[in-house]
């Protein structure tokens, strides 16, 4: 049986661990060549990209700070010497942050540079990605691009002010370029978790803030790095193929509440 991703190649960014090793796996279990896309952990990313391998495809580990507009370049260039095509970027990577309400900054105790850190790593990474690989779609006269988002955005549960805000622009970002590059056979969309656990972003957040979140989630837990890979999967694939511009809140409920 055919896998649904044979034969196209996935860049997947920030995926040396948490979501985005979760979502490189998930693309070569479905039969992409993938691209690990790291910054600093290159044993981690090697490892992902043995996971990968595993499911009888060729994987990748490239390390690239995604702030970089040089790096950037540079990675992309990189993937197409070595596979022709980019068919799916997923936008996962984001500047280090930490879920944690007790030791939160409020918006009064907030600096810019702070919304600038996590600008930079969501809206301006994300910006320079999508320069880099439009060329190869353009000509191709088809890809997908994911950008991870936030349901914080929706659903301030918790104000994470510099974060969200950054998400918040991003997935404007994103629904600007669907409107733009759907006529050129491109879609974009946007996948928006609300708190997973384990990555490292999470692991500041106390078992008791947890265990708030369970009693206002319908579905009763916490998401895990797996349960944000379908959603992603989706977008990327066939299966959506007339849906572009959107967003996909992965909170088990959360945002109803």
């Amino acid at each position: 049986m055919k896998r649904a991703f044979e034969q196209q190649v996935v860049l997947v960014t920030g995926a040396s661990r948490g979501i985005g090793a979760a979502i490189a796996e998930a693309f070569a279990r479905e039969g992409a060549m993938v691209v690990v896309n790291y910054r600093e952990r290159a044993d981690a990313a090697r490892e992902v990209v043995a996971r990968c391998e595993s499911h009888g495809v060729p994987a990748w580990a490239i390390a690239a700070d995604v702030r970089d507009p040089a790096a950037v370049r540079a990675m992309v260039d990189e993937v197409l010497a070595l596979t022709g095509r980019i068919d799916v970027l997923v936008n996962n990577a984001f500047a280090p942050y930490r879920f944690d309400p007790e030791t939160r900054a409020r918006f009064w105790e907030t600096p810019w540079d702070a919304y600038q850190s996590q600008f930079d790593g969501a809206v301006q990474a994300s910006y320079q990605l999508c320069q880099a690989v439009l060329p190869a779609m353009r000509q191709r006269l088809q890809g997908s691009i994911v950008n991870l988002v936030t349901d914080l955005v929706q659903q301030p549960s918790l104000p994470y002010h510099d974060y969200a805000t950054a998400k918040a622009a991003l997935m404007g970002f994103s629904r600007q370029l669907a409107s733009e590059l759907g006529s050129l056979g491109i879609r974009v969309n946007c996948v928006a978790p609300g708190l997973v656990s384990p990555t490292e972003s999470s692991r500041a957040t106390r078992e008791a803030v947890k265990e708030q979140i369970i009693a206002r989630t319908p579905l009763g837990r916490i998401a895990t790095p797996e349960d944000v890979t379908g959603p992603v999967l989706f977008l990327a694939s066939d299966w959506s193929r007339f849906m572009t511009g959107q967003t996909l809140i992965v909170d088990g409920g959360l945002v109803m509440s």
